[in-house]
């Protein structure tokens, strides 16, 4: 890491202002007092809640390269990695003047929380606001529970995401209390780890290195020691597995700041502190993919890649995982929006402004032609009567969307909430399909192909179960009607290909009969349905074992953390047992 700088160390105190009037200047829609460095949006409007942000300089392009429309309305910039002000952040409030009120938007720094602190009682005792709080940002996992329980944990790049998506609410009118509300929801569910091979060098003062075969673990963003020493420098690998499994791991008491299950909507945001190329940060972020996805099942719903918040020219890189999941249910409102907020479109020069691609049509490819058509040759031809197969796919449905209440009950209890409306939303996005195409051939085959269409769009643990289970049995029931004899049962052919594909599910879950999910139910239905291939025999032992769940303690998925004993049943079973339940009724009126 070099120490050599343009500018000589004498000139080390004109650093800031000059970068501050250089920001400005290419960027016209901003604005800065010189004399208290503050930077603020020109075209801020009075009616939103103004979001003040602030701190030392050197981590840039925090704070002034987030002031803009949908973000800061005005940035705070004190000395190299000296807290601004009262003075300063004074400057800040009046130059941002709202009707809706005032969020000082910090790291959790001693210094910041002084000066902001007092500037926001000063702001208040001169009437200058009618609103008026401060939101500090604490997103490092590093410090353990017990040894920052009185000052709380320190604001690492992470809080960039809060940043976003209170400046957003802002932008959008929310009102005051609900932009603090889901800013500390955010905050309150975001983590990050930070990793250095050495200090910064400040201009103007003197390097202290570490040792070249040191990795730090717990790095800070302004040359603190950190938390772990690792000697020697461990592989990439090694690293990216401790580093995560500080963010990941519920189950550490001294950490666990969140929690991350199957479904969770997760952001993923992975910062360069100032001294690595785009090619290194680039390798290591695919590392980080690798290993969230191998070894903790998370698949981030958004992820953003570079340089936020710097530690001036550190060698080193924080990674930031934020639960907008658990941010929702806090903050009371839904994932979607949340997102939607992050996404958002801002003026300020240093966020990335990318979204997810609108959506067109694609042309097709030669792998797209035919993925949807009917039974291809070679197929063995499946048909039943299509109107009792309308009619047993409806009851089906109808059954889980009057149960959904009580799915959504029981789910709260033990997870999130969202298993009733997962499976009630699947069933009505298969209903319209019954009174178009999708069972006037009677083509059993052609039918499961668009269920599988639906399923796909499901999400979540259960949406994935069904949607690997339909698919085997749709490639195993195909299989096995090339050689059937039609004169057979068809109930044998059903229970043949349903084990099969049962086999090829438990390949991709580690789920069991006993772990209180909807194996619980598959596993002994498909057992009695291949044994005696009486479908009514089978559902009757279905209802049974999904009973049974309500005595049992979950031992995998997001009930697992449920610490309380409660006995209901578990929903996804309860669920797959409403599904058969609809599809037998059918079955034995037609008999």
């Amino acid at each position: 890491m070099s120490t050599k700088h343009y500018f000589p160390s004498t000139a080390a105190n004109t650093l800031v202002p000059r970068a501050l009037r250089a920001l400005v200047r290419a960027n016209p829609h901003l604005e800065l007092d010189y004399t208290d460095r503050v930077v603020s949006n020109a075209y801020h409007d009075n009616s939103l809640v103004s979001i003040i942000g602030g701190g030392g300089s050197g981590h840039e392009p925090a704070w002034g390269g987030f002031v803009g429309d949908g973000l800061l309305s005005a940035a705070v910039c004190g000395d190299i990695f000296a807290s601004p002000s009262t003075k300063q952040v004074m400057k800040a409030i009046r130059l941002t003047p709202s009707s809706q009120g005032v969020i000082l938007f910090i790291t959790n720094y001693t210094g910041d929380r002084l000066h902001f602190g007092l500037a926001m009682e000063k702001a208040k005792a001169e009437g200058l606001v009618s609103n008026i709080a401060i939101l500090a940002a604490t997103d490092d996992v590093s410090i353990p529970k017990s040894k920052s329980s009185r000052l709380g944990r320190r604001g690492l790049p992470g809080h960039i995401l809060t940043m976003k998506i209170l400046g957003a609410a802002s932008k959008q009118h929310y009102s005051f209390e609900k932009c603090l509300e889901i800013g500390q929801a955010v905050n309150d569910h975001t983590v990050t780890i930070g990793s250095s091979l050495d200090h910064c060098h400040v201009p103007g003062r003197q390097h202290q290195s570490i040792p070249q075969d040191v990795c730090v673990i717990g790095a800070g963003i302004h040359n603190e020691p950190g938390q772990q020493l690792i000697s020697p420098v461990p592989s990439v690998e090694d690293l990216i597995t401790r580093c995560i499994r500080l963010l990941c791991d519920s189950s550490d008491p001294e950490r666990g700041f969140t929690t991350f299950g199957d479904g969770h909507s997760i952001v993923l945001v992975i910062n360069n502190y100032g001294g690595l190329s785009q090619l290194e940060l680039g390798a290591l972020s695919d590392e980080v993919f690798a290993q969230l996805e191998s070894n903790w099942n998370v698949l981030p719903v958004k992820a953003l890649i570079g340089t936020f918040e710097t530690s001036l020219n550190a060698p080193g890189f924080s990674i930031t995982l934020c639960n907008l999941s658990n941010a929702a249910k806090q903050s009371k409102c839904d994932v979607d929006t949340l997102l939607q907020l992050l996404e958002t479109s801002t003026t300020a020069v240093s966020w990335p402004n990318t979204t997810r691609p609108a959506h067109h049509e694609k042309r097709q490819s030669s792998s797209d032609l035919g993925s949807t058509s009917m039974e291809t040759p070679g197929e063995g031809s499946i048909q039943i009567d299509p109107a009792l197969l309308q009619r047993m796919i409806r009851q089906a449905c109808e059954h889980i969307i009057a149960a959904e209440p009580k799915l959504t009950e029981w789910d709260m209890v033990m997870g999130d909430g969202d298993c009733g409306e997962a499976v009630k939303g699947l069933c009505e996005s298969v209903l319209p399909l019954l009174d178009h195409e999708a069972c006037q051939t009677g083509s059993v085959l052609d039918f499961l192909r668009q269920l599988s269409g639906c399923i796909d769009d499901m999400g979540g643990t259960l949406g994935a179960i069904f949607g690997i289970l339909i698919s085997a049995f749709q490639a195993s029931l195909a299989d096995v009607a090339k050689t059937w004899d039609s004169s057979a049962d068809n109930a044998s052919l059903y229970a043949t290909a349903l084990d099969q594909a049962v086999t090829s599910l438990l390949k991709h879950t580690s789920a069991r009969q006993g772990d209180r999910t909807v194996m619980d139910v598959l596993i002994p239905f498909n057992a009695r349905f291949i044994e005696s291939g009486d479908f009514a025999s089978a559902v009757e032992l279905a209802k049974e074992k999904a009973c049974e769940t309500r005595y049992m303690e979950a031992k995998v998925g997001r009930a697992t953390y449920v610490g309380q004993f409660h006995q209901v049943p578990d929903p996804g079973a309860w669920a797959l047992f409403e599904i058969l339940a609809g599809l037998a009724e059918v079955l034995s009126s037609s008999s």
